[in-house]
């Protein structure tokens, strides 16, 4: 299994303003549960920590196989997610590993 770790810094002018992107970029993410052949979870979740140096957000999805992984990159709802959101991430990190 491969598990898919991506953190972003979202873009806003105001709380309220990152807020609200952050909402519609875990909205976004999580339309994708069910949606895409080998993707076995998928959870998004928002930092409550508050801490300047934290990510706004970090998706962790499992895939059955890299091939799936790499059909998730290429598949047709994801592309509509990255459209969608477009401007409202300033910064991503990612992180794909193996797990037992």
């Amino acid at each position: 299994m491969i598990r898919h770790v991506v953190m972003w810094k979202v873009a806003g002018r105001s709380a309220a303003e990152r807020d609200a992107a952050r909402r519609r970029v875990q909205a976004a993410f999580e339309g994708l549960r069910g949606r895409i052949p080998g993707m076995s979870r998928v959870e998004v979740g928002a930092d409550v920590s508050g801490v300047d140096y934290a990510c706004d957000l970090v998706l962790v999805a499992d895939f059955d196989s890299d091939e799936a992984l790499r059909a998730y990159a290429e598949h047709p709802a994801h592309a509509r997610v990255r459209e969608e959101l477009a401007g409202l991430r300033i910064a991503r990190h990612q992180v794909d590993y193996v797990t037992p």
